[in-house]
């Protein structure tokens, strides 16, 4: 009898500790569940917007920051352009400068023709990212402040990071 009564002590514990560890797992990221995985990411520069997709389902929006000169192409090295067009999240970066990043592989070959006609520097090296790591504020946005990066809250890159995986396809669009 009291074998029994442990045994079904045990299995309740054994419940419980599980229902408490899946929630410690989720809980630095409640509004997506342990399997959501984004399957493409979509921004939409003019507003300032970047949704995670799955399927035709959005997971989430963000608010975004652009770079300093949004509006437009980019056109070469320095000219503070968010890029528009298809690229790739490509890699994961954890030591980043701003907190956490993830890097778009910016340029493509049409920014590469299109620098080449011109006969200038496409640039590159643009992410999606946190705040910077030396940032003293408060955790949110300043207006497009970017040098051409995609910029988002420390806590917003730490949910993008985890259902983001390197080759996930980003279209940004004007």
């Amino acid at each position: 009898m009291w074998l029994g009564k442990i045994t079904k002590l045990a299995v309740v514990s054994l419940l419980a500790l599980a229902v408490v560890f899946a929630h410690a797992l989720s809980a630095d990221n409640p509004s997506f569940p342990a399997s959501a995985i984004a399957d493409k990411v979509l921004v939409l520069k003019g507003e300032r917007k970047l949704l995670l997709m799955k399927g035709n389902e959005v997971l989430k929006t963000y608010t975004v920051s652009l770079g300093g000169n949004p509006v437009g192409l980019k056109v070469r090295e320095g000219d503070l352009k968010t890029p528009e067009g298809n690229y790739v999240l490509d890699r994961h970066n954890a030591h980043s400068q701003y907190h956490r990043s993830i890097h778009i592989s910016y340029p493509n070959a049409e920014d590469v023709a299109r620098a080449r006609k011109l006969g200038v520097p496409t640039g590159g090296d643009l992410f999606i990212h946190g705040l910077p790591n030396d940032f003293k504020g408060p955790d949110q946005r300043q207006g497009d402040w970017t040098n051409g990066c995609i910029a988002v809250t420390n806590a917003e890159i730490d949910e993008i990071w985890r259902v983001v995986v390197d080759g996930t396809p980003i279209e940004i669009k004007p």
